[in-house]
């Protein structure tokens, strides 16, 4: 089942979508261990190979890369809001439906 793999990218790209919210916050509002939100960010930095930042400097880019790049980044980031809207009220429901 993909819903555990759906989750983890899910939960990465909303922490990365919020600059100043702490992992704890994020793994607490999706009711996952701290450790595992952690696990499934630190994965995520290996995959994209290491640093999540931009281009180290001294690095010269070709003057039509940096244009693309906004571009690819507008795109990422229009697409990591959508995720958060979508976790935002999957939150609210599964909010209203657990009665303790």
């Amino acid at each position: 089942m993909q819903v555990p793999l759906l989750l983890a990218e899910v939960a990465v790209a909303l922490y990365r979508s919020r600059p100043g919210v702490t992992i704890a916050q994020i793994a607490d509002d999706l009711g996952v261990s701290r450790e595992t939100l952690r696990s499934w960010v630190r994965l995520d930095e290996q995959l994209r190979g290491g640093a999540v930042g931009p281009a180290a400097p001294g690095r010269s880019q070709p003057a039509g890369s940096v244009e693309e790049e906004n571009a690819d980044l507008r795109r990422r980031i229009r697409e990591l809001e959508e995720e958060r809207d979508i976790l935002r009220k999957a939150a609210r429901y599964f909010a209203g439906e657990t009665r303790w």
